[in-house]
């Protein structure tokens, strides 16, 4: 490589980030990722180098009507496809509404803007042969390529690629994506192994076909085709371009989905994901979820290879030293804490579930504070209250105060350590009965009961209480320390002092690799309310700190 460099450290964008999908507009880069249950919807980042990132928004329009309520855990959105062309950012992408069944029930969409940062078009339907969609933009024509689902009985659900031509019309020379037309669908490319997240890149003549191969597990690789014409037919490479699958010592497990990127001074890179693992006597598990790394590229005899030589991922990559990089304060998006007090309204990278922010969340009330009000409990797809940020290190201390005054079971609030609905560790301030008594169902009596700090553990074969210990009047202090696959969380009290709620916990299970369903997301920390009754009950939460 000529010219000054840099190093860039995988994952550039740390923490749950998968599925990256990379352009080059100008002197920026920028790069979409899933989202899945998660608002805001699709994710942006960009970056001047490639090591520093920084949020650059996200396509709030994607989720018809800002709505997934009731997708399952990890489903939702996935694997935006990021494109520009005739001056307009183009994303496509598929909901997918429902998990482990022959059909994955999805819907594939396009939003256009002039700007990365917005404001997105709605959402405008395209044909949903199966998830990954991808669009190449070639000599003033446009194609989406899509995996294709044979969903019948006795079908294979990774059962090729497939392209389809766009009639996109013109308005004032800006596409009119609102009259979009599709032709004709073709066979691009069929394997017995498993291929998703198909991408086109156009080099010296040759269509190059980066296919996401074996699956976004441990499996996981980069496979690249190539030919001579847009259809076909397309050879495919002898080696894989990028996978850790054949070591496990590799530092970057899990490595796939990859797109291609030609840097202003010639050089080309990969972005893809990655895992970085704990190792636990379950074997591996990967809390923080897939994250974004990027690797240099060669060209050797018509193909890409990875710079450094074989197919393993790199920790360090060399990239063009540009001089200006990224927002101060905003470099590699992580260990940035909330505004003291989370006296603004929450935006990126403060995420909801299943919906943006509404009505339940309210920053004015009290200056300093942040109140929510309470809605459904920690195993609804549906309207949960919580307020959460990714977790991007496997050493992490979280910290919240909670003034709340529940006079029911029914209601709840404080420190979440979440993965999903089936998967989450839960210390709230509620209500119980007065001890020595029963579960009785005395909702009803909350001046006989007594206000309790408890510690639940949510797990795929039912939730458990792990510890309930009383509580003084007034706010109080909720903290949680993680160190790699072990937590312990309590409360700190007026003396300063800590003390451990329950036993240490195992966080471990925050990760894709636990449990009997399909997982894909990331451990988060957060905030939550619970009101089972009548979503009235409400708690403040201030000084906020996750470092």
């Amino acid at each position: 490589m000529s010219g000054a460099t840099r190093t860039a450290v995988n994952p550039v964008v740390r923490g749950f980030a998968p599925d990256p999908s990379v352009i080059r507009v100008g002197e920026w880069y920028y790069l979409a990722t899933s989202s899945f249950e998660w608002f805001p919807t699709i994710p942006l980042y960009r970056s001047r180098d490639l090591a520093d990132w920084e949020p650059a928004g996200a396509v709030d329009s994607a989720a018809p009507g800002r709505s997934l309520l009731g997708v399952p855990d990890s489903g939702g959105i996935w694997a935006p496809a990021l494109s520009h062309s005739d001056g307009v950012f183009w994303v496509v992408y598929s909901i997918v509404r429902s998990l482990g069944t022959r059909h994955f029930d999805l819907e594939t969409y396009l939003c256009t803007a002039a700007d990365a940062g917005g404001p997105w078009s709605e959402p405008v339907r395209l044909p949903g042969h199966g998830f990954d969609p991808s669009l190449l933009h070639h000599e003033g024509r446009h194609y989406l390529l899509n995996l294709q689902n044979d969903s019948r009985v006795g079908g294979r659900r990774f059962d090729g690629v497939v392209l389809t031509e766009l009639d996109v019309p013109s308005a004032g020379g800006v596409p009119d994506v609102g009259r979009v037309q599709a032709g004709p669908t073709r066979l691009l490319l069929q394997r017995d192994e498993l291929v998703e997240g198909p991408k086109i890149t156009v080099k010296d003549g040759w269509f190059y076909l980066l296919l996401a191969e074996g699956g976004t597990g441990v499996e996981h690789g980069v496979l690249v085709a190539r030919s001579r014409s847009l259809t076909g037919p397309y050879e495919v490479d002898d080696v894989p371009l990028l996978t850790s699958r054949d070591d496990p010592a590799v530092p970057l497990q899990k490595a796939g989905h990859g797109e291609l990127v030609q840097a202003p001074s010639g050089e080309w890179y990969l972005t893809h994901l990655a895992s970085r693992p704990l190792q636990t006597p379950a074997g591996p598990r990967n809390t923080l979820g897939r994250e974004t790394a990027v690797q240099r590229v060669v060209w050797a005899n018509g193909w890409p290879r990875l710079a450094q030589g074989g197919w393993h991922p790199a920790t360090e990559v060399e990239v063009p030293d540009v001089g200006e990089r990224v927002s101060a304060g905003a470099r590699r998006n992580d260990r940035t804490d909330a505004p003291a007090g989370l006296d603004v309204v929450p935006a990126w990278p403060w995420s909801t579930l299943r919906e943006p922010p509404g009505d339940w969340l309210d920053t004015v009330a009290r200056p300093g504070w942040v109140r929510l009000r309470g809605r459904m409990s920690a195993e609804s797809l549906w309207q949960q209250s919580l307020l959460a940020r990714r977790l991007t290190e496997h050493q992490a201390e979280v910290e919240v105060t909670v003034e709340a005054e529940p006079r029911t079971f029914t209601q709840s609030a404080g420190l979440v350590l979440w993965y999903n609905t089936a998967s989450y560790y839960q210390l709230h301030v509620t209500w119980a009965e007065p001890e020595g008594e029963p579960q009785a169902g005395q909702q009803w009596a909350g001046d006989r009961g007594r206000r309790v700090l408890v510690l639940v553990h949510g797990h795929p074969e039912g939730a458990r209480v792990l510890a309930t210990v009383d509580l003084a009047d007034g706010p109080v202090r909720i903290r949680a320390q993680i160190e790699g696959a072990a937590a312990r969380l309590g409360s700190v009290g007026s003396d300063g002092l800590w003390a451990q709620v329950g036993p240490d916990v195992d966080v471990s299970e925050l990760s894709d690799d636990f449990g009997p369903s399909l997982r894909f997301t990331g451990a988060f920390a957060g905030i939550s309310v619970v009101d089972l009754v009548d979503g009235a009950f409400t708690a403040d939460f201030s000084g906020w700190v996750l470092r």
